[in-house]
């Protein structure tokens, strides 16, 4: 038979990278992971914010981010404005306070279709995964090394994989277009 482990991995990362990309993308309250994309350049190296300071959450709007290196709080700020994620900055004594505004209903129609977006990316990757893994499958076929019912066998054992990823994904974005509507 075929090994489908390293599709299986591969689908999984797939839902993973899926999931921290939707952390990007705010639902009107405050979540430290929003900030775990952006970097700044600390000592001569890209760094990013998670890794240079503590970020925990004030409240429900707002956002503190307490550098380890208090000379390194100008150019986190600028890295966060310059995210333009639809948030405010603010610098203090101890850090930078991150404002979350209230989402308009237009911001949240375009949140939820940057999600469906970003879905409908998640789903082109499986299928080039399941693309690439088919035509091995058929060369594979072609040279005698499976039989043709190995092949069709193979081919509806990938075409389950892929629609329980393709309804994983969906779960995932239903979620977060929750999240954000409400």
């Amino acid at each position: 038979m075929y090994d489908l482990q390293t599709f299986k991995k591969r689908l999984t990362a797939i839902e993973e990278r899926f999931s921290k990309e939707l952390m990007s993308i705010h639902t009107g309250r405050a979540t430290p992971t929003l900030l775990d994309g952006i970097t700044f350049d600390a000592y001569g190296a890209r760094t990013s914010i998670a890794h240079a300071a503590s970020i925990t959450t004030d409240d429900p709007r707002t956002v503190r981010v307490i550098p380890w290196d208090k000379t390194q709080i100008k150019a986190m700020e600028k890295a966060i404005d310059a995210a333009n994620l639809g948030i405010s900055v603010s610098v203090d004594q101890a850090g930078i306070r991150v404002f979350f505004p209230e989402l308009t209903g237009e911001r949240r129609v375009a949140f939820v279709k940057a999600v469906g977006g970003k879905l409908e990316e998640a789903r082109v990757s499986v299928r080039k995964e399941r693309e690439a893994l088919w035509s091995d499958v058929q060369e594979k076929e072609k040279t005698k090394e499976i039989s043709e019912d190995d092949k069709f066998r193979i081919k509806n054992m990938l075409q389950e994989l892929v629609d329980v990823t393709n309804n994983k994904l969906e779960n995932i974005a239903s979620k977060k277009e929750h999240d954000i509507m409400f």
